[in-house]
């Protein structure tokens, strides 16, 4: 497979964890990166400099070039920003990836709206408004001629696309970001632009307190929680290689890679008219009976 020839990469929440994994392995690579984080805390308060210039730091310590941008992504004018300092610097961009992301767990009952808005705003409205930016500049390329062959990859999550108490907020906008993911690429196709997503599964500080009694891994022992093993897959759907793939959700964790399939019509009755509510006392428990079970958090269908 060929590498990323200097492409030019956006990372959104590239200071930590998933991000600073990606931006460095599209680095060993060869591609170039825009390293975008707000510096803000787990709960999207607060604001620092520091994590986004030191991965540019480590971007540059393997010989690779980066710069940082601080721009609020999911503000139309800072999604505008992080584009335009990409083609400042090196002029051009091929590469989104949608990763920024924060938390406020909470059950339904116990949620306020102000912790909803939050969420929903950085992972979709975060996710929406640089796609559309991306969207927009390489639209207008191809309808000026140039080959375009541009990818969007966003972040989606087992807790959207599968469920996972706890995380309404979170769990309903990283479902909405894996079907903007479906949509997108059925609209941008034409135009050159593939859009993929991973579900991905990592040791992060968004999870590290999920599961208080996780398995210590020894040091020098391959770690499957680590984000460095999602990063491979993301910089495989920037590659040539997978030029023609899109529309997909990837679940990945450790060294567990599989599709993500969506929904589909299972059990089903149909007749020539519209249905009363005795009829449907028949038919629908039976249809229920034979209807596979939702997906588990992990991704797999409950044993009968």
């Amino acid at each position: 497979m060929a590498d990323t020839d200097r492409q030019v990469v956006i990372i959104t929440g590239a200071g930590r964890g998933l991000g600073r994994a990606h931006a460095l392995e599209f680095a060993r690579r060869g591609a170039v990166v825009v390293v975008n984080d707000l510096g803000a805390g787990l709960d999207g308060t607060g604001k620092a400099d520091d994590p986004a210039q030191q991965v540019v730091e480590e971007v540059r310590a393997l010989g690779g070039e980066a710069i940082a941008n601080g721009s609020d992504i999911s503000d139309p004018e800072g999604a505008q920003k992080l584009f335009q300092d990409a083609l400042n610097e090196w002029g051009k961009v091929d590469v989104l990836v949608n990763n920024a992301g924060i938390l406020r767990d909470r059950m339904l009952v116990n949620m306020s709206i102000d912790e909803w808005d939050a969420v929903v705003k950085v992972h979709l409205r975060g996710t929406f408004a640089p796609m559309s930016v991306a969207a927009q500049h390489w639209r207008e390329l191809s309808k000026n001629g140039e080959d375009v062959d541009a990818r969007i990859i966003n972040t989606t999550s087992s807790s959207g696309i599968y469920g996972n108490p706890g995380q309404i907020n979170y769990g309903a906008a990283k479902a909405g970001i894996a079907a903007m993911t479906v949509i997108a690429a059925q609209e941008l196709r034409r135009y050159g632009i593939t859009v993929n997503a991973i579900a991905p599964a990592a040791l992060t500080r968004m999870t590290e307190n999920l599961n208080p009694n996780r398995p210590q891994v020894a040091e020098g022992e391959w770690n499957p929680g680590a984000p460095e093993n999602v990063s491979p897959v993301v910089a495989w759907l920037a590659s040539p290689s997978a030029r023609e793939v899109t529309g997909r959700v990837f679940n990945v964790r450790g060294g567990h890679v599989s599709v993500a399939e969506g929904w589909v019509a299972g059990p089903t009755e149909e007749k020539d008219g519209p249905w009363t509510v005795e009829e449907l006392d028949v038919v629908l428990p039976s249809m229920i009976a034979d209807a596979r079970a939702n997906s588990l958090t992990n991704g797999r269908t409950p044993e009968a």
